[in-house]
């Protein structure tokens, strides 16, 4: 996650100048000083910076309606609109994985997404509670290198690596809200004993970094022989330098496979919303195909998810990953911190 900050987006000549600058367009947000501006669209965003950016400026451009974003993580943002609750200023909110809108969803703080929106992304991709909508997803993976293991010695599911032939081989970043999301659609699809084991093997044979740059950096070093990431990470690196893949390659579990869970960043407009109709308007822009289209410009990496939206054709078709089918409206984010502070990870 890039550095986190609270900007307001304005639209002058300048700004429609500088279209032509990409990525760039950060560079024509002003950042706050003071409180949030209440006449704006207020978007909490624990979503990457420049797709946020990007999108925000777009729909700003293309409407009129002006913008504001404020920034943080997934857990703490979803937190901070549970305690502020009916008073937040926030009118939409959106994460990079499901759980942190599940908690904020079950403190009755959503509103309903217009069907048209849903629509927009089809059932596959939103929750059966249609209080928020997917916007972009994530592959798990399993990162390698090579030449520390060979490709027949990998795990044939990501609930083998708790075996102790696997121990002191691999690594993840436990800590984080991706990883967390992940031990999520395990406690879906495996159950809480299953769960639980597999983290009793994670805490004693793995090898637990800050996130998942710095896993796929030692998977690069040798220093593991494999980590669990989401696969925008490796990808963006291979788009750049290769300087923290370059001696790595990726392993997609499928098969239904806990290890092939897709999760779904997510967008809701809060029941307290003071711009409710504007704040539906975005959602159903960001997940049209016209929104979409970010996720293949940016540097996200991320899968589209929209109808008849391509995903950077770098990545392999969404559809061929076989992920288990996962409904997140009940993926259980507080169950997991309980599991995973007992196990002793956190």
């Amino acid at each position: 996650m890039t550095r986190r900050r609270t900007m307001i987006l304005a639209v002058a000549a300048a700004v429609v100048a500088a279209t032509t600058l990409g990525l760039s367009a950060c560079s024509r947000s002003l950042e706050a000083t003071g409180d949030l501006d209440k006449s704006k669209l207020t978007i909490y965003s624990a979503q990457h910076e420049n797709l946020t950016e990007e999108w925000g400026r777009e729909f700003q451009d293309k409407t009129g309606i002006q913008v504001q974003i404020r920034y943080g993580d997934d857990s703490s943002m979803g937190a901070q609109i549970v305690q502020e609750g009916a008073g937040s200023p926030a009118d939409v909110f959106l994460t990079e994985n499901s759980p942190a809108m599940t908690t904020v969803q079950n403190a009755g703080l959503l509103a309903p997404v217009d069907a048209a929106t849903l629509a927009q992304v089809g059932d596959r991709y939103h929750p059966s509670s249609k209080n928020w909508v997917g916007i972009a997803a994530r592959s798990t993976v399993l990162v390698y290198n090579p030449s520390k293991i060979s490709q027949a010695q990998l795990p044939k599911s990501l609930m083998d690596l708790a075996k102790p032939e696997y121990a002191g081989k691999w690594g993840a970043a436990a800590g984080g809200a991706d990883f967390q999301a992940i031990i999520s659609a395990m406690l879906a699809t495996e159950g809480e004993a299953k769960t639980s084991a597999w983290l009793a093997g994670l805490k004693s044979g793995a090898k637990i970094y800050q996130n998942n740059i710095a896993t796929m950096k030692a998977v690069n070093a040798g220093q593991s022989a494999m980590g669990v990431i989401y696969h925008y990470y490796w990808y963006r690196d291979q788009a750049l330098d290769k300087e923290s893949s370059g001696n790595t390659k990726l392993h997609y579990f499928k098969h239904e496979d806990p290890g092939a869970f897709v999760s779904l960043s997510g967008g809701a407009v809060l029941k307290s919303s003071k711009h409710a109709a504007d704040a539906q308007k975005f959602l159903r822009f960001i997940t049209s195909k016209e929104g979409q289209k970010a996720l293949g410009t940016t540097d996200s990496k991320e899968y589209a998810v929209g109808k008849g939206a391509p995903s950077d054709p770098k990545l392999p078709p969404l559809d061929s990953l076989q992920a288990p089918k996962v409904d997140p409206f009940k993926l259980n984010g507080p169950k997991v911190i309980d599991l995973m502070t007992k196990a002793g990870i956190l």
